[in-house]
């Protein structure tokens, strides 16, 4: 496969998870040369590495959808949560031994065509509600949440 280059095809005009998501393309990059070395240590530092960014990712974007009003939170959280599972059990598989490489990579990019090009962009009118909002009390809330994610 050959590296995967951000693109605006990729943006979804909210800053903080366009930033967030770029690090989700060079995970896939990291985990096809990882592929391609058949370097199990890599991919096993990139799962680790895959698993932490989900879960402060989806705290993120869950947060900002819910303080937005997102209408279908419920199911965009399901969504997230499918995701993790599969990539839990992949982990799983991967401490009893197995190389799960090319499992893991055709997960993330699956999950870049389907969900981040797609289901993604469903909620950013939604979401410059608040991440425009000229409100000091939310562009405070916004500020600290930030922060808070990207430490």
């Amino acid at each position: 496969m050959a590296r995967i280059e951000w693109t605006q095809e990729f943006e979804i005009g909210i800053p903080v998870l366009d930033t967030q998501q770029r690090l989700f393309v060079e995970f896939i990059n990291e985990l096809d040369e990882a592929c391609r070395t058949d370097d199990l240590t890599k991919t096993n530092r990139v799962m680790e590495n895959l698993l932490h960014y989900t879960v402060t990712h989806f705290e993120l974007e869950e947060e900002l959808l819910e303080k937005a009003e997102y209408p279908y939170l419920k199911a965009h959280r399901r969504v997230h949560e499918v995701f993790m599972k599969k990539v839990s059990e992949l982990r799983g598989r991967s401490i009893k031994g197995e190389n799960i490489s090319t499992d893991l990579l055709e997960l993330l990019k699956g999950w870049l065509k389907s969900h981040i090009q797609r289901e993604d962009h469903d909620y950013v009118e939604t979401l410059k509600k608040i991440t425009e909002s000229k409100d000091a009390e939310v562009s405070s809330w916004l500020g600290a949440k930030i922060k808070q994610f990207m430490s």
